[in-house]
């Protein structure tokens, strides 16, 4: 059966335009994974987006992980409820001094919570100022991202909340996606 994809790409071009959310509340706390790894992320991957249907890199080996984790200017920054990880972004430096949210979502359980505008603020923060953690960068002049329909219901406003503008929509007849993998794809 198909249906009809719609993607939004949207876009900061100053870290002036980025309207930060209210903290999230006690016992959160936002880090940054600074040592790679794959194991982590393909955790943090699958336990966010298994049920909206994210399977780009479902079939990533571990070498392919670790080369997409280790260049220069990706950073995974991880949301933690009480010690529990809740949520994450994954920055991915660019051409021309431009930097992508490649990722960013909440484990289904700790969505609704006031955490995910907290954690993108935080992360947008981190993409702006880039640079100083990766000196061999130039420093960002553009921070962006792109989300769909099959996204979450508040992700396009949680970004235009957070100074975030549209730049471009495409929208595509693909086939139905089926059901989604779930956090353990194949179990």
């Amino acid at each position: 059966m198909r249906t009809t994809l719609t993607t939004w790409s949207l876009e900061q071009t100053s870290p002036s335009d980025l309207r930060a959310s209210a903290p999230a509340g006690d016992g959160i706390r936002i880090e940054r994974a600074e040592v790679p790894s794959p194991e982590l992320s393909r955790f943090l991957y699958t336990a966010v987006g298994g049920d909206i249907h994210w399977v780009d890199r479902l079939g990533m080996t571990r070498a392919e992980w670790v080369e997409v984790l280790e260049r220069p200017g990706t950073e995974t920054w991880i949301a933690y409820d009480r010690g529990t990880p809740a949520g994450y972004l994954e920055l991915q430096a660019q051409e021309e001094a431009t930097v992508e949210i490649v990722y960013f979502g909440l484990l289904p359980d700790f969505r609704g919570r006031r955490i995910g505008g907290h954690l993108l603020s935080h992360a947008v923060a981190r993409a702006w100022d880039l640079a100083e953690r990766w000196p061999q960068l130039p420093p960002t002049k553009r921070v962006w991202l792109h989300t769909c329909s099959l996204d979450g219901p508040t992700a396009m406003a949680n970004y235009e909340r957070r100074g975030f503008r549209l730049f471009d929509t495409k929208v595509e007849e693909t086939e139905e996606p089926g059901p989604t993998p779930g956090p353990w794809p194949g179990a």
